[in-house]
Formats: structure tokens, C-alpha cells, sequence
């Protein structure tokens, strides 16, 4: 039985209502573990080391769930600066990355 089969009577997802609803996307470049007595003595201009390096793929989570790895890259042809993530895996959201 192929899935369309199985969802007689289902909405398609181009007219579900929750498709329209936002989601936040979190992108994690790295975590950091400094001491707490050096994370109180930091101030403006301060540096944190991550754990990861500049060209190292980025996490793409929503809430607490992994739903795509990419690269950090700048926007051609827009604002100067402004970064995007050029997705290079993406989660099958039934069964995870």
C-alpha cells in the first residue's frame, strides 16, 4: 500500500493549516567550555574559544531536535556580511539524521 493509499481523507500538506505556522531554526557553530571564573572575568571584546574550526559543518536544530547539517557561507549579491548555511545533509524527520 503506498502512501497515498494510506492517508485517505488526509489534508495534503500544501493545505495544512500547520504549514504556515513559523518555525526558529538554531544553528550551532560550537560549544565552549570555559571555567566559570573565567567566564565572570569576561568583558567587551573578550575571545571564546570554540571547539570547532571556521570550515567544520554547522548543526541546524529545532528546539533540541538535529534536522540538518550545512556550511556557513556569505550571501552573494546581498547585504554585505550576512551569513546563510548552504545545507549539505538534511534529515529524513521520520527517523533523524
Amino acid at each position: 500500500m503506498d502512501a497515498a493509499e494510506d492517508d485517505k481523507g488526509a489534508t495534503p500538506l500544501s493545505q495544512h493549516p500547520f504549514t504556515q505556522v513559523p518555525v526558529e531554526i538554531t544553528v550551532s557553530v560550537g560549544k565552549a567550555r570555559p571555567r566559570l571564573s573565567d567566564l565572570l572575568r569576561m568583558g567587551q571584546d573578550a575571545i571564546l574559544p570554540l571547539d570547532s574550526h571556521v570550515d567544520d559543518p554547522v548543526e541546524l536544530y529545532v528546539g533540541d531536535r538535529l534536522i540538518a547539517r550545512g556550511a556557513l557561507q556569505e550571501l552573494e549579491g546581498g547585504s554585505s556580511g550576512q551569513l546563510v548555511v548552504r545545507l549539505t545533509e538534511v534529515a529524513d524527520l521520520k527517523s533523524g539524521l
